[in-house]
């Protein structure tokens, strides 16, 4: 009852069973987590092949069994104790060179489930066999058994009922498994690798290079535009392969981060990815990546949670800068050096198509695809332009009906060219984006490249990116224009914030935004960008500093509040500043669009993240055309 004084409480030590069941909690907190740690264990001891089997979402029952070396029948009694492990050469924690290391992770399985671990080392006649459930541990056995380990976990968390209930269905939890199974699989690419999850074969990878492991866990190809990486900074090394914006996923499960060969979910990489692909990826969507970080053992604390998915760097600025240079440099390609996967998902309709003429033969046109009725009716038929076919050497040339001032920038750049052939002699085919063909609707490009894929350029979107480009370079080259307020906004924050914005007053001024400290826990604003107008300072100010707080190794050119809100404005400026769809193109000026967009940054996106460019190749239209 309250106000009483309750009894003295006397300080008694915990039964071992209890003690180990509390720190299951920790460290097993749903099938993934243990079916992590078995994998860890394998990983350790040598396995090039692991067999992972699960029932009921490894609730009911999870097997993994590897082809390692194996343990003797006193470590099979010293690995199922806490913090017994053979995997620490020293004490300091800091050069740690396998997956696991605490020692805590069979022992907790044993404490919430029913455990049974057979192993055979090398050289030896037989297996032996230990028991553990709920705690209780029987004397190890002599059995039948090949070389390895094979562990058996059934009845997970039957001593701990208040944990199960927690758990979600058979499905999700089998989900959760499988991911961990796949950022597992990419740390040791030489190992192979088979998932079956309720007698359903999820994985089958067998023992190959990085390349070809990251392009199977991430379901990607060179079609996709496969991107390799690679950026080095202060002693760190940064590697792996990146899609273009253009593959993107509706979640973050795209996104494999391994540091020193140990796979992570860390917040500072998480938030670097996010930040190189702002710029070129729809709002919403997730960039699909696999990156492989090496730091200096002394530079990053790996012991920081039971789960060993989290870490802490010691320079978490550089880190980020090296994560954000590499991949925006990655990104940086003009159009057409990365694919991009087209998305049609149902068969095409009857159109007008041009047919390449056969050697010595003429054209043929096509027929018209519309009724007769609908000639002269006054319903405007659309309109498709046709070319010579594209020769091996030079672009063809389109015949347009109606003629039209080029816009500027393709008046700048002019015709293609000289060659021999005589002025006005378009550039070789061999260019990514290819030769125009023809324009449709008066908004698509249509172009085959040198493989004969056929391109599709959306010229009002990669007018906008071109646009948005030359625009942005002009704003940020060097001090953004700030505009001065009549009236100074005082804007009240908590100190931390205050600190930390007048920790990056320089870099504000650069980007427009003027401030000092006004006292009494107050900061004075004194001048905004002057391409946002009329924008609310006080609002600005506190996303910013809320931005910086949470993340107080990021940049204010990297927050969205103000430079997302700067790009925002350049992306409408671009947006209204570049041809319509609807507009009628010359053939130099298709073609020039497609030069420009080869050489232009981040071109394969429009402003808003939506690609500029299709490929469809040869595979994917016979698939279309039911011929695969």
């Amino acid at each position: 009852m309250l106000g009483t004084v309750p009894d003295r409480p006397h300080v008694r030590r915990l039964p071992e069973v209890i003690v180990n069941r509390i720190a299951a909690g920790e460290v097993i907190e749903r099938p993934a987590a243990a079916v992590k740690e078995l994998i860890e264990n394998a990983i350790d001891a040598g396995a090039r092949r692991l067999d992972i089997s699960l029932d009921g979402g490894g609730v009911e029952r999870m097997i993994v069994t590897d082809d390692g070396v194996g343990m003797s029948p006193d470590d099979l009694s010293l690995a199922v104790e806490r913090h017994c492990t053979s995997k620490l050469g020293d004490e300091t924690l800091v050069h740690i060179n396998t997956l696991g290391f605490r020692g805590e992770a069979l022992p907790s399985i044993g404490a919430a489930a029913r455990l049974s671990i057979t192993s055979r080392p090398r050289g030896e006649s037989g297996a032996w066999r230990i028991r553990v459930e709920g705690g209780k541990t029987y004397p190890p056995e002599p059995v039948a058994g090949a070389f390895g380990t094979s562990v058996v976990v059934e009845d997970l968390f039957f001593a701990t009922p208040a944990r199960r209930k927690f758990l979600k269905s058979a499905r999700v939890e089998g989900r959760h498994v499988e991911s961990v199974v796949r950022r597992l699989a990419l740390a040791v690419p030489q190992t192979a690798f088979r998932f079956v999850l309720d007698g359903r074969e999820v994985l089958d990878l067998p023992a190959q290079d990085m390349a070809a492991r990251a392009a199977a866990l991430l379901d990607a190809s060179e079609a996709d535009g496969f991107l390799t990486i690679d950026g080095a900074r202060e002693g760190m090394t940064l590697s792996g392969f990146i899609c273009p914006p253009s593959v993107h996923r509706s979640t973050a499960n795209g996104q494999f981060m391994l540091v020193n060969g140990r796979p992570v979910v860390d917040p500072v990489l998480k938030t670097a990815v996010r930040v190189a692909y702002r710029r070129v990826i729809e709002p919403g969507r997730h960039p699909v990546v696999a990156l492989m970080l090496t730091v200096p053992p002394e530079q990053v604390d790996v012991n920081v949670h039971p789960a060993k998915t989290e870490l802490r760097f010691a320079d978490e600025a550089a880190v980020r800068s090296l994560v954000i240079g590499t991949l925006q440099r990655a990104l940086e390609h003009g159009a057409g050096v990365a694919g991009v996967r087209p998305v049609l998902s149902s068969a095409p309709r009857a159109s007008r198509i041009w047919y390449p003429p056969e050697q010595g033969q003429a054209a043929v046109q096509p027929a018209p695809a519309y009724p007769a009725a609908a000639q002269g009716s006054g319903m405007a038929e659309p309109r498709l332009m046709f070319g010579d076919a594209p020769s091996a050497r030079t672009l063809p040339t389109v015949f347009a009906t109606g003629q039209t001032e080029p816009w500027p920038e393709v008046a700048q750049a002019g015709p293609a060219t000289e060659t021999a052939g005589g002025a006005g002699a378009l550039p070789p085919l061999d260019h990514p984006l290819g030769a125009a063909v023809a324009q449709v609707l008066d908004t698509y490009i249509l172009a085959v490249a040198a493989d004969g894929s056929l391109v599709l350029v959306d010229q009002h979107a990669a007018h906008e990116r071109l646009t948005h480009e030359r625009l942005r370079e002009q704003y940020l080259s060097g001090h953004v224009q700030a505009q001065r307020l009549l009236v100074p906004d005082v804007v009240e924050l908590p100190r931390v914030q205050q600190d930390l914005l007048l920790a990056r007053q320089p870099m504000l001024e650069r980007l427009g935004v003027e401030i000092e400290e006004f006292g009494g826990g107050s900061i004075l604003v004194r001048a905004l960008p002057a391409m946002l107008g009329k924008s609310d300072a006080v609002s600005l100010l506190r996303d910013l500093a809320d931005e910086l707080e949470a993340d107080d190794t990021g940049a204010p050119d990297e927050m969205a509040s103000l430079d997302g809100k700067l790009d925002a404005v350049i992306a409408r400026m671009a947006c209204h500043g570049s041809i319509r769809a609807g507009r009628r193109l010359a053939p130099e000026e298709m073609n020039a669009l497609l030069r420009q967009m080869e050489a232009t940054p981040r071109a394969g996106t429009c402003s808003h993240g939506r690609p500029t460019w299709l490929k469809l190749s040869r595979n994917d239209l016979e698939k279309l055309f039911g011929r695969r």
